[in-house]
Formats: structure tokens, sequence, C-alpha cells
């Protein structure tokens, strides 16, 4: 099984450096990395040059920016069966390929593939939601965050395969997109299975120090796609309203008050407001198709 990476980028060279230093250690060999460049200043030329002979890479300069849109673009290009959207401040096991693939090929009805999320250690989990033990995926229980999705092309529903452009950083709703995308998938009956053993590295960004803006702003994300969805009459979606825009997050700022941990009540508290905001100040645009390729402003660097 060929996989396909799709990096969408802008403004970082050294991680991109250790992104693709692990990608170079994996022990499976049979990948292309597909970098979707949204730089205006060729920063990242010379770090392609520097791998090129070691991976396979296409090197795609877009002139416009937006996570979720530069990834949703680089699914046009893509040419294996196993499609996973790498983040580029995060780092694999060396043995992270090899894993996913073995398990797509002993699961031979699996869609989606989640796996765990490590702040540069064997044991401590970092961002998204993790699990220390294996299991399946529900619209109900969702784990993981993007850049821990690994999904077989062949196994998915293909009209729901696309990146909302709503979600994600430069968009609309700077949060939300991942679990956007996995809910789509799970509705359309694709069969979903998360795995901590598989190991992707990503700094933990630190809750309570992200500020308030940014926890606004990502929270905004998970109230705007429950929104979407009661907007389709959803009915999984109250049991999401419930639990995230009201139950959790005021039990997180009761148990703050108790604790006296102001950090936590600031927390918590943008946290119930943005998913509030997020939820009454979402409208969709029209994504009810997958235009990967829309945009025809590009350039490929082989």
């Amino acid at each position: 099984m060929k996989c396909s990476l799709i990096l969408a980028t802008l403004g970082r060279g050294k991680e991109v450096v250790e992104l693709l230093n692990s990608l170079g250690g994996q022990t499976y060999k049979d990948f292309e990395l597909i970098i979707i460049d949204q730089n205006q200043d060729g920063k990242l030329d010379s770090i392609v040059e520097l791998f090129k002979d070691s991976m396979q890479i296409n090197h795609v300069k877009v002139d416009f920016t937006g996570n979720a849109r530069a990834r949703d673009h680089g699914i046009g290009f893509a040419r294996g069966e196993i499609l996973a959207f790498p983040d580029d401040d995060c780092v694999y096991e060396t043995d992270v390929l090899e894993k996913v693939v073995a398990e797509f090929q002993e699961q031979t009805d699996l869609a989606i593939l989640v796996v765990g999320s490590y702040d540069f250690s064997k044991n401590k989990f970092s961002v998204g939601v993790n699990h220390p033990k294996p299991r399946y995926l529900s619209r109900f229980y969702m784990m993981g965050v993007e850049f821990t999705h690994f999904f077989h092309t062949g196994r998915l529903v293909a009209r729901e395969f696309y990146l909302d452009q709503d979600f994600g950083i430069g968009s609309k709703y700077s949060g939300g997109e991942g679990f956007e995308l996995l809910y789509r998938l799970l509705r359309a009956k694709c069969k979903a299975f998360y795995t901590p053993y598989i190991k992707i590295y990503h700094a933990n960004k630190g809750h309570y120090e992200i500020g308030g803006q940014r926890m606004l702003s990502y929270s905004a994300g998970v109230g705007a796609y429950i929104r979407k969805f009661t907007n389709q009459k959803d009915p999984v979606m109250l049991y999401y309203i419930v639990r995230k825009m009201v139950i959790a997050p005021t039990i997180k700022m009761l148990i703050a008050l108790l604790l006296l941990n102001p950090k936590k009540l600031a927390y918590s508290y943008n946290n119930l407001r943005g998913v509030w905001h997020g939820f009454w100040a979402y409208s969709g645009r029209n994504q009810d198709k997958h235009n990967s390729t829309a945009d025809p402003a590009y350039s490929i660097d082989n």
C-alpha cells in the first residue's frame, strides 16, 4: 500500500526539517510527501532540495492560505491508498507507516485509523483526545486530532472525504476541522479504529498558556461544527450540545472554583464562551462537494 502524506505548511522551517528527518527514517518506504507550500518567500526550497533524494516529494506552491484549504487541495495530488495530514510541527515515530499499513492490511474493512499523539514522550499524551487503550470509534466516541488520522481511500465514502474550509487555522473558525471530517465519515458508516500503540509526537500546547483569544477561537470551531450538523437535523447533535456546550465546561468551571485555580477557570470560561459563540455565529458556505482541485493557483516541483 502506498501512503500519501499531505503537509500543509506556512511560516515554519526548523520544524519542517525535523518532520522530514523522521519521514526519512521510516522503516516503511512506499510513501510520497505532498508539500502544500503557502509561503511566498521560497523558504522551503532549500529544505526540499536537501531531502529530495531521500524520499518522493511533490512540492506544490500555492498563492492562498488556510490549513483546511491547503490540505483539501493536496488530496487532488495524492496517488496513495492511504492518506494522512501531518502537522508541520509534528514528528513520526520510525515505525508509524509500517504499523499503519499493517493495521489496514489486518482489518480489511477499516477505513480510518487514528493513532496516539504524544508530547515527545513514550507515555505522556499531548494534544487531541487520546486514551491508553485501543477501541473502535462511533459518532458518540471520537478520538485523536487531524494529524493523527489515516484514511484508506478505497474504503471511504468518496463524496464525504474533503476538508470543510470553514474550519481550521487560517479559516473562519480556527478549530474543529479534524472532528468535523471524522464525524461526517463516521455518519457515512465508515469504520474507524483508535490505537495508542502507534505514536506521533507533537509538543503539548499547554491549554492554560495559549491565551484567552486563541481559546475562544479554537472553541468556536467546536461550536460551529455542532451547529453545522444541527442545521442538518442530526439528532446526535443534541448529545454534543448537552455534553460539550453545557455539562463539560460548567463542571470544569466549578472544579476550578473549588480548587481556587484562576488559570483553569479562565480556560474553562473561554471554552464555554467560545463554543456558544461559534454555535450562534455559524453560517456555512456550500461545502457539500469535494473541491480539492477547484483552485487552479499552484506550481509543482517534482
